[in-house]
């Protein structure tokens, strides 16, 4: 999995993870700092943060096997999408507002 891959996971379940775990995750894939770069500003171990990573991304997968959360919205969307191109002005603008709604 990737780290666009997982931060759109992190979008979904990001408050099911610990505070600790959550910032490192925020460092790695969404500020892209180094492992190392990690483990000196929360004062802990390269070897800990790779580990904080590798479990947190397990974590956020199995979230997603079993919620469908991620995977439910990409599909919402994409009907919306589709919706939108056969609808008329004002069911357009009905699907903005859905759409809308999926993004907050």
């Amino acid at each position: 999995m990737n780290k666009i891959e997982v931060n759109n996971l992190l979008d979904f379940y990001a408050p099911l993870l610990t505070e600790r775990q959550r910032t490192i995750c925020d460092y790695y894939f969404r500020e892209d700092y180094s492992l190392q770069e990690i483990a000196e500003m929360e004062g802990i171990s390269r070897a800990a943060v790779h580990d904080t990573v590798k479990r947190c991304q397990a974590e956020l997968e199995s979230y997603e096997e079993k919620l469908h959360c991620y995977s439910g919205y990409k599909k919402r969307m994409r009907l919306y999408e589709r919706m939108k191109q056969q609808a008329n002005e004002e069911i357009s603008r009905l699907l903005d507002q859905c759409i809308e709604t999926e993004i907050e």
